[in-house]
């Protein structure tokens, strides 16, 4: 649908078909919950991509785990309004370990994959630093980042899977 034809649209009609949309994502078990649809989406995603197995939905520390009991915390951002996010949302209690991996996703402002790395947790507790006013680790979005030796560019890998979403 072009911004034109959006345009023509009421504000309650676009509300609308935010919910509708919504909701058919949810049927199709592409989103999870009703929240933002970035963190179910990169989680959809990455589970798709990993063969992962989602953890239950208050599970705290970690998003899924692989066949192997390895367990992994999914960070995503959307760049939005022409804007780079600069980093993830905090990552709570990172000194207890309660993931094996994190795996952060970048997606353009069309939910697209820009870019995705695969980072053990030692990395993440080497890059992160701790907020006190959000009590939890931020882990910011830089180039050294992406660039470290043990993180893996896994780009290709999650836009193979969203190509499926595609067709």
């Amino acid at each position: 649908m072009t911004e034109q034809a959006l345009a023509s649209y009421s504000v309650m009609d676009l509300l609308v078909f935010h919910a509708d949309i919504t909701e058919e994502l949810r049927k199709r078990q592409i989103l999870r919950t009703a929240n933002n649809p970035v963190a179910d989406y990169a989680e959809n995603l990455a589970r798709r991509a990993f063969s992962l197995t989602p953890a239950p939905n208050s599970e705290k520390g970690y998003d899924a785990k692989d066949n192997d009991g390895k367990k992994y915390q999914i960070k995503a951002r959307r760049i939005a309004g022409g804007r780079k996010p600069t980093r993830f949302s905090a990552i709570r209690k990172l000194e207890e370990e309660h993931f094996d991996f994190l795996l952060a996703i970048v997606f353009s402002h069309d939910f697209r994959v820009h870019r995705a790395a695969l980072m053990p947790c030692s990395v993440v507790k080497e890059k992160a630093f701790f907020q006190n006013h959000v009590n939890g680790w931020i882990l910011p979005l830089r180039d050294s980042l992406w660039e470290h030796e043990s993180v893996q560019d896994v780009t290709s890998r999650l836009r193979k899977v969203q190509d499926e979403d595609c067709g």
